[in-house]
């Protein structure tokens, strides 16, 4: 059985918004390191969604799998660590990309990982870096973003300010 299939726990006043059938949805997470630092990737500048920009851990919603499996399989993919806990629901958005497949929507998570915070093992074709972001270096996921795009800025600022555990 793969790793991301082993239990983790999920606070109990945390929401898991259930998806309507034929509802295309994407999972994130925000992952804070034990100085309170927020986990980001930049994505490839080849990607066709949202090229050379940051972005939290996350990707599509697989058929079969529920939200929550959908983001211990992503955090896994993405970084090489393993979804521990999921603390809190941080909102649903919906959003249309510019690669023809339709509106989506976007479940976030604020999480907690085990592995080696230091080491993230990447999926290099899609992501070029990565980097711990605090409040004072919160702006520079703005980079490459139009303003109103602001979404990953101001989902990893609102984890930050509203985070229920301390680093």
């Amino acid at each position: 059985m793969p790793a991301y299939h082993q239990p983790f726990g999920v606070d109990p006043d945390v929401e898991v918004p259930v998806p309507a059938p034929g509802e295309l949805w994407t999972v994130g997470a925000v992952i804070l390191n034990r100085d309170g630092d927020a986990f980001a990737q930049k994505r490839s500048p080849h990607r066709r969604l949202f090229p050379d920009s940051w972005d939290i851990v996350g990707g599509h919603v697989e058929p079969g799998e529920t939200l929550l499996e959908a983001l211990a399989r992503e955090v896994e993919e993405e970084t090489g660590w393993r979804l521990s806990r999921v603390r809190r629901f941080l909102g649903a958005t919906t959003w249309n990309g510019d690669d023809g497949a339709g509106l989506r929507h976007e479940a976030d998570f604020l999480v907690e990982v085990e592995g080696d915070l230091d080491h993230p093992v990447l999926e290099w074709s899609k992501h070029s870096a990565y980097g711990w972001f605090g409040h004072d270096t919160l702006e520079r996921l703005k980079e490459n973003r139009a303003p109103g795009e602001f979404l990953i800025h101001d989902l990893v600022a609102r984890a930050l300010r509203d985070r229920p555990y301390g680093p």
